[in-house]
């Protein structure tokens, strides 16, 4: 048993993100407010220096980052986009080439997108 939870966590490690369901918890997110993630899922993030924890509403396609101690959100953010950004090598990278963008607006704003209420 201990063997299979070694492994498990070994895995868990090296796989980086699994989103697990939030509890009713709420967070502040930047630009928007509180937040409660009842119907997200999260996961908290170990392999990346700055990206800390990553929450996923399926329904909504509603995206809570936390970055470093900071929540920001992305709108209409399609599940696709998620599954490759949980995967890649360096999800640093990823999320500044094709997440954040460039300049003050980037292809998942929601200043520009539609933002889901809560």
């Amino acid at each position: 048993m201990r063997l299979k939870r070694t492994l498990w966590v070994a895995s868990l490690a090296l796989f980086g993100a699994y989103l697990l369901p939030s509890h009713g918890e709420t967070v502040n997110v930047k630009y928007r407010g509180p937040v409660d993630l009842k119907t997200f899922s999260c996961n908290d993030i170990s392999r990346s220096s700055f990206i800390t924890r990553v929450c996923y509403d399926d329904t909504k396609q509603y995206m809570i980052i936390r970055l470093n101690t900071t929540y920001y959100h992305y709108c209409e953010f399609p599940k696709a986009i998620l599954s490759a950004f949980l995967e890649a090598p360096s999800m640093g990278t990823f999320y500044n080439e094709r997440i954040k963008g460039t300049g003050s607006d980037g292809p998942f704003d929601c200043r520009t997108h539609r933002v889901p209420p809560y």
